[in-house]
């Protein structure tokens, strides 16, 4: 799930750059809002729903809803306009997203390293 809310927020730089080139590309940015801003939502559904049955952190979840937090300013902030904070923000959300990416798979490589190092 935060591959594709990487890959979301890949997708709104992309047409944040249409914006400027393109008739279709406001559009196509502010579907491209509403996408992230539902993927954001399920991305908190999924670490909550992985989280309860295995009692694991919240840290998960309390990225999930800082994202969310964030891509609803976003969201405000394009809507009013204010590009002096959106653009810095919308960079800010890619470089969370794709550290969150790295985190994740980080952890998974470790843990079945780990696994095969157990096993031997």
């Amino acid at each position: 799930m935060i591959t594709l809310q990487a890959v979301a927020v890949f997708v709104q730089a992309v047409t944040a750059g249409l914006l400027l080139s393109a008739p279709v590309g406001g559009t196509l940015h502010s579907a491209g809002a509403y996408t992230l801003f539902v993927v954001a939502l399920l991305h908190l559904a999924v670490t909550i729903g992985v989280w309860r049955p295995g009692g694991g952190s919240p840290r998960p979840i309390l990225y999930a809803v800082a994202f969310l937090a964030v891509a609803s300013a976003q969201i405000a902030l394009g809507i009013a306009h204010v590009k002096a904070v959106h653009v810095p923000l919308g960079v800010l959300m890619f470089g969370m997203s794709v550290l969150q990416v790295v985190r994740i798979r980080a952890s998974a490589s470790s843990g079945v390293a780990a696994a095969v190092r157990g096993s031997a």
